[in-house]
């Protein structure tokens, strides 16, 4: 089974986040940076900048992490972030 990663995104005042799921978070990255859909959410509201992602060995974890972070506060989110990311800083550039 394919791995999987579970990624938070915001835009650069931090104000709306965006929880998704990939296999291939570097090109998934990629095409929320390029706007490919250009009605999607993340294009709608600049969110391209990576500020958290856990690593799944199996895809169907993720799926499941990513349901439980959708369901938890806004709060929850917040807290999960600024416990490895405290500055907010774009995961993706390193």
């Amino acid at each position: 089974m394919k791995p999987g990663f579970v990624y938070i995104l915001t835009n650069k005042n931090n104000t709306t986040l965006y929880i998704g799921v990939t296999s291939n978070l570097e090109q998934r990255i990629k095409q929320h940076k390029s706007k490919i859909d250009k009605k999607s959410f993340t294009a709608r509201y600049n969110l391209d900048k990576l500020v958290y992602y856990e690593a799944f060995q199996m895809i169907g974890d993720a799926i499941a992490r990513e349901k439980q972070l959708k369901a938890g506060s806004r709060s929850k989110k917040i807290a999960l972030i600024e416990r490895i990311n405290t500055g907010w800083e774009d995961l993706s550039l390193d």
